[in-house]
């Protein structure tokens, strides 16, 4: 059996950062789960339902990419699906400031549940969903955010 890495977030949307962080996993795992955490206090832009058909048109000729939705501790999706690898994309030291500290709560819930961090290409470092968001609410143009088989 191979190895898998789940890639949790929102998703809200996904960017080209997003992208390439699962590209360059895929390099290193035999298949990554996308996995869009259902929170119901945050409010988002798009539903789960588009969310994960996003990723999925994003990763169509992408066999070894699967998108799920998941509710509640991303330690116990882990558990439940039998994968032992989270992966968190990095953009900056506040990035890794802030996903260290949800590395070891993690680790403190399961200890045979490793965290591995990726670093975006610096051409990515300025995109996050945020912007691409309020750049949508404005009717801006996002395709310098997004993937390139997106439309919204």
């Amino acid at each position: 059996m191979g190895h898998t890495v789940i890639f949790p977030g929102s998703f809200d949307p996904i960017t080209l950062g997003h992208e390439q962080i699962i590209h360059k996993a895929l390099s290193l795992f035999d298949s990554v789960v996308v996995a869009i955490g259902i929170n119901a206090d945050k409010r988002t832009m798009f539903t789960v339902e588009q969310r994960c058909s996003m990723i999925r048109t994003v990763f169509a000729n992408e066999p070894r990419v699967k998108v799920v939705a998941y509710d509640g501790l991303t330690v116990d999706f882990c558990i439940s699906q039998h994968i032992r690898y989270i992966l968190r994309g990095l953009r900056s030291a506040s990035d890794f400031d802030y996903e260290l500290g949800i590395a070891y709560a993690n680790r403190a819930l399961d200890n045979t549940i490793e965290t591995l961090f990726l670093v975006a290409d610096p051409q990515y470092s300025h995109i996050n969903s945020s912007i691409v968001r309020d750049v949508l609410r404005h009717k801006g143009n996002v395709s310098a955010f997004i993937p390139k088989t997106l439309t919204l």
